[in-house]
């Protein structure tokens, strides 16, 4: 189970396996391959991140779906992220759980480049705390640990875009976009990356049961990508189970601040499950 390799690593549970733990896992395919047609637009979807990079910052929602049998479950997300900065904030809110008892406070993160830090992270941590998660040395380079992709990860991620074709233009939030459809690899990502996303990107491809990550890229007239969708796959217990990953990005140039919690505000104790 995912959470069982993160608590080797790195100690600490991940936000995802608490969706993880009230799911029973069954086997889940990767989508195929999309056809290469001729370049397919992957030039402009390899440069995404270096475009978010001089838009500077924007708001972001996400959503990162699980599916088991005929049940999903999918964990929400809204905040913003610096892009010139590299880090962010969200505001991550947990589904009950299947009886409906159980409600989670909406847990705060941030996203530095190589670090997680998670409030109202439950699991024993005093609700005044932060937990600080080392990202490069998760199983999955939190690219789905925290219940969101980092945003800026999400765009790194398509440096790796081998097959990529061009779907069509299409109208979202009252804006044309180009929709680019197409397989990237994790590990080709991770030697691409800028320095700040390498090392997270290196473990993802050792971790993925699969390294070649479907996806699809919403691009703007500017270049920007204002929306990405991957599909994820990892093992569990002998199974592939899927995960499917959105970032939507908006409102570029609204100013998005993020303190790190002080020295004497990250919980060092033992984290339950």
């Amino acid at each position: 189970m995912v959470a069982q390799q993160h608590r080797r690593r790195g100690g600490t549970m991940a936000v995802a396996a608490t969706v993880m733990g009230v799911m029973a896992a069954t086997g889940c395919s990767n989508a195929g391959a999309v056809a290469d047609d001729g370049d397919g637009g992957v030039d402009e979807v390899v440069r995404a991140a270096d475009a978010l990079e001089r838009a500077r910052s924007s708001r972001a929602r996400t959503a990162m779906e699980m599916a088991t049998g005929g049940t999903r479950v999918t964990i929400r997300g809204d905040g913003g992220y610096d892009f010139a900065r590299r880090t962010g904030r969200l505001t991550v809110v947990l589904p009950p759980d299947p009886a409906g008892a159980d409600r989670h406070a909406p847990i705060t993160e941030l996203l530095v480049p190589g670090a997680l830090y998670m409030k109202n992270r439950g699991a024993g941590v005093p609700a005044d705390k932060w937990v600080r998660v080392d990202t490069t040395a998760l199983d999955d380079g939190n690219l789905v640990t925290g219940g969101a992709t980092d945003p800026l990860a999400a765009a790194e991620l398509l440096r790796g875009a081998e097959q990529v074709t061009f779907v069509g233009e299409t109208e979202l939030d009252g804006e044309r976009v180009r929709h680019f459809r197409g397989t990237t690899d994790i590990g080709r990502a991770a030697r691409a990356a800028r320095p700040h996303a390498r090392a997270a990107l290196s473990a993802a491809a050792k971790g993925f049961a699969n390294r070649a990550v479907p996806f699809d890229a919403y691009l703007d007239e500017s270049g920007l990508l204002r929306k990405v969708r991957h599909r994820f796959t990892f093992a569990n217990e002998g199974r592939e189970v899927a995960v499917t990953s959105t970032t939507v990005l908006f409102d570029f140039g609204e100013p998005v601040v993020v303190r790190l919690p002080a020295r004497e505000d990250i919980y060092t104790g033992k984290v339950g499950v």
